[in-house]
């Protein structure tokens, strides 16, 4: 995309920009003026079925080109008590289009995202998104409606996320906690999605996985958003991507930090690994508050990850009698290898997929902690249980393999489980 230069400049290169971006790859919808006043149009505050929003979402398959009227008046002139959120770009609000804000849209509630105009990389940041959200559908990516882009006015409108982000279903005390499964769940659709752009036509690196940027739908479906920072990764026999260092402490790959900018696929597996952890503790990546040898989740963590008298110490205690030890070691041993130091160790993200999937069975035997977890630690039986460096069922090999035993059973209410304990993590 190069320097944006001038917001001047700005302004009047971006809708060739986009249409170029876009027509290469999706049809877009264009812009109509209306002479409807404001009390024509839809209340986005009005309730709707939900499963009417999640069915209506998959028509919405053109990125459309909304006029800043539209947008103004589906946020009631983007009042206060619409917004979402405010963050690094600007304010989300909350909106809802359907037949009444252009003839032929299916109604749908959407996050309408204002940038901030005093942003110093705002219109890159706006350009980037449309690009790669543009592009790229995925079940496990937010998707985008459309934009507007209208004199020095940038906005981005996406489906709306009925249960917001994963750090406040996370960290905010008024919350019941996550359960298990549904972090299990919610671990797995997040991978998912970073799988997908890695493994694209042409490889993208997301750059900023943290909680904040992982939407829920209503069903707990995990959904990255905010690609504001996301690259195109490196092809052919490039090692890596050289770029500014840009990023959320706490989540960049030390790696990464260090070289100044040296990009790849394996600094988002440390940011997954970070998230993992995250959802494992229920501890924030930084955290200031607690004691000054805890405040950095992954320095405080992860040596007890490979130490079978610490490793399920660790895990959240709102979580107890909900996982069975296997499950425990498992993922705390997926964290354990996302987060090395060198990032050849670190597993693919499809890799990570792939040692996920079985866990979304192991929400059952949550009693087995409670018998095994004395066996295992001081008892005899600990050191097998507990195979290199204390955690079990790893070993280091060119290529994963699948550890599910062919007589294993599942007792999880999810249809799509496959029956089986969970694979070991196999790391490249």
């Amino acid at each position: 995309m190069g320097n944006c230069g001038t917001r001047e400049e700005s302004a009047v290169v971006s809708n060739a920009q986009v249409q170029n971006i876009l027509l290469s790859s999706l049809p877009v919808k264009s812009e109509r003026k209306h002479n409807r006043s404001i009390s024509d149009l839809s209340d986005p505050s009005t309730p709707r079925n939900l499963e009417d929003s999640r069915k209506n979402a998959g028509l919405y398959t053109h990125v459309i080109a909304f006029t800043l009227y539209e947008l103004e008046t589906i946020t009631k002139s983007f009042r206060s008590d619409y917004i979402l959120g405010e963050g690094g770009f600007g304010t989300v609000y909350k909106g809802y289009i359907d037949e009444n804000v252009r003839v032929g849209l299916k109604s749908l509630p959407v996050a309408v995202k204002v940038l901030n105009k005093e942003g110093l990389q705002g219109h890159r940041e706006w350009l980037t998104e449309v690009e790669f959200l543009g592009q790229l559908r995925h079940p496990n990516l937010v998707k985008l409606i459309g934009y507007c882009c209208e004199d020095d006015h940038r906005l981005l409108v996406y489906e709306y996320m009925f249960r917001g982000s994963l750090e406040n279903h996370l960290f905010r005390k008024a919350t019941v906690a996550l359960s298990w499964a549904t972090r299990m769940m919610i671990a797995l659709g997040a991978a998912k999605g970073l799988a997908f752009l890695h493994n694209a036509e042409r490889p993208v690196i997301y750059r900023d996985f943290k909680t904040s940027n992982i939407l829920l739908d209503s069903d707990y479906t995990a959904k990255l958003s905010d690609f504001g920072l996301a690259k195109a990764g490196p092809q052919g026999d490039e090692t890596h991507v050289s770029t500014r260092v840009m990023g959320t402490y706490g989540y960049a790959a030390p790696e990464y930090v260090m070289t100044a900018g040296h990009l790849t696929a394996r600094s988002d597996v440390y940011s997954f690994g970070v998230v993992l952890l995250e959802l494992l503790t229920g501890r924030k990546s930084v955290d200031k508050t607690r004691p000054s040898k805890e405040q950095s989740l992954v320095d405080w963590a992860r040596p007890k990850l490979n130490d079978k008298r610490k490793l399920l110490q660790i895990i959240d205690p709102r979580l107890q009698n909900q996982y069975s030890v296997r499950a425990a070691q498992k993922a705390c041993s997926l964290a354990y290898y996302c987060l090395s130091q060198n990032p050849k160790a670190r597993p693919l993200m499809s890799d990570v997929v792939e040692t996920l999937e079985p866990l979304q069975c192991s929400n059952d035997g949550g009693n087995e902690i409670s018998s095994s977890l004395t066996s295992n630690i001081s008892g005899t039986g600990g050191a097998n249980a507990f195979a290199m460096g204390g955690i079990p069922g790893y070993r280091m090999r060119t290529r994963f393999g699948n550890n599910v035993g062919p007589g294993a059973s599942c007792r999880s209410p999810n249809p799509n489980c496959s029956p089986g304990g969970p694979a070991a993590c196999r790391v490249r």
